[in-house]
């Protein structure tokens, strides 16, 4: 299989961007798989035969399937499960486990690669498929692109029809995995209290499980794992975690946590019910990860905010940054050893553990930060920083045309991963097109509170404006 392939720097400024060739998105993978509407976008055939073309990619087997709860998973998975068997490979099924567990197993176990059905953050509707290579970390680009070329080619000849088993080790591997990492003692006598917000996703099956490892006190709301997502919808956002808040609050916990749909992100809040951003939750945790572990290196995306140059200045270490994507991120901590990736949309990576994003990873340190010295305290000394970002639904077809009058209406703006527009060393607005639904999403970053509200309505205008005139 090959790595990321060539990559090249393109902008000298003060942040070092770095891009790879291919373009953010493939002709069936996106930003972060290969996601589309059950029955239309992805339906069980394309399914079956994407999975047997990831098993040609693979060259061996065995590989291990899982599913996130979405209603299109038991149909998607069996016809995952076929497809690799069609390859000629022997398949492991883990059931229902998160997008991080299985990616652990994979590496942990032995697979020789997986495949995970879920469509992460994406509304109910949505169904999709993921690649996971040996080492437990997404697909590369290039290994993306070589899987496309044998979709297209028709597949795999076909030839001897692989075995098909249960694989019931994979929560417990990942679980052990996870605990391993911090001072389970120094949790569990500071008699931590922790709500989970599981968003009737996969980590309700495994993150509670992890808290009990742990000793620590948990509640969980939204916990029973259910497709349509009832309970505040796949995507943990600041405007829909107030029953998180208002529970850490009921219940004197330490912090709370919400988890997007297949569990690999997570945003937090501190003991006083304070939602955190992602960047904020991601300095918070870095800063602790890089006080014991100086001279390291940060994997982060461009639309990221800038105040992680100078936490990782604290202790000598360097940033690298990346185009929008987890797999970006990934692929580049591991070609480099970064011990730290994040995104900005609660995407953490720690790379002692597994260089992916991981929602019960990130679980598990910020306990070990509150039983150390708290959340609200550690997240209050942090630099000043003001990051946000919104998005605006769109029909797909509008989107390259708007994408195009925006950029002429930025003379001098960045292109090389959406349209970055720079106003300050600190305020800067970033505008892309999602490789995974359709939106486009403005970022942003202002020196203060105020100058950040006013970019992102001022570019979220200016959006609106350019798909009204696509």
């Amino acid at each position: 299989m090959t790595g990321l392939g060539d990559f090249r720097a393109r902008r000298p400024a003060r942040h070092k961007f770095i891009y790879s060739q291919r373009p953010p998105v493939g002709r069936y993978f996106g930003t972060n798989g290969m996601r589309g509407v059950f029955g239309s976008g992805i339906t069980v055939g394309t399914a079956c035969r994407m999975a047997a073309a990831v098993g040609a990619r693979l060259g061996r087997g065995p590989v291990l399937v899982g599913r996130d709860g979405r209603w299109s998973g038991p149909a998607l998975l069996r016809a995952a499960s076929s497809g690799i068997c069609s390859a000629g490979l022997d398949c492991a099924d883990a059931g229902l486990v998160p997008t991080p567990c299985l990616e652990y197993a994979v590496k942990k176990l032995g697979y020789a690669g997986g495949i995970m059905v879920t469509a992460s953050h994406n509304p109910p509707e949505y169904g999709g498929i993921k690649p996971v290579a040996a080492d437990g970390v997404e697909f590369s680009r290039d290994d993306e692109d070589a899987t496309e070329d044998i979709y297209d080619s028709g597949g795999p000849a076909p030839g001897r029809w692989g075995s098909r088993r249960e694989e019931d080790g994979a929560v417990g591997a990942y679980l052990g995995g996870v605990a391993s990492e911090v001072d389970a003692d120094a949790i569990r006598a500071a008699g931590c209290g922790v709500v989970i917000d599981a968003g009737n996703g996969a980590q309700a099956r495994v993150a509670p499980e992890l808290c009990r490892m742990l000793g620590v006190r948990v509640r969980v709301i939204n916990g029973d794992v259910d497709g349509a997502f009832p309970g505040r919808g796949p995507e943990p956002t600041p405007e829909n975690l107030g029953a998180l808040s208002e529970a850490v609050r009921e219940e004197g916990a330490s912090l709370g946590v919400a988890f997007d749909g297949d569990g690999d992100r997570s945003v937090f809040c501190d003991g006083d019910g304070r939602i955190l951003t992602g960047d904020r939750s991601a300095l918070v945790m870095a800063r602790s990860i890089l006080a014991s572990s100086p001279g390291s290196l940060v994997v982060t995306c461009h639309n990221s905010g800038s105040a992680i140059e100078e936490v990782a200045a604290e202790s000598g270490s360097r940033v690298a940054r990346t185009r929008v994507g987890s797999v970006e991120v990934s692929r580049r901590m591991v070609e480099d050893g970064a011990l730290v990736g994040f995104e900005e949309n609660g995407g953490f990576m720690y790379g002692r553990h597994n260089q992916v994003r991981d929602g019960c990873m990130a679980l598990a340190l910020m306990l070990g930060i509150a039983a150390r010295s708290g959340i609200s305290d550690a997240a209050a000394a942090l630099p000043v920083s003001h990051t946000g970002k919104t998005k605006i639904l769109c029909k797909p077809g509008s989107m390259r045309d708007a994408m195009a009058r925006i950029a002429a209406a930025n003379p001098g703006c960045d292109t090389g991963d959406g349209i970055r527009v720079e106003e300050g060393p600190r305020d800067w607005a970033m505008i892309r097109a999602s490789g995974t639904e359709p939106v486009i999403r403005v970022y942003a970053e202002g020196s203060t509170g105020a100058e950040l509200e006013s970019r992102l309505a001022r570019f979220e205008r200016m959006v609106r404006d350019h798909l009204t005139g696509a």
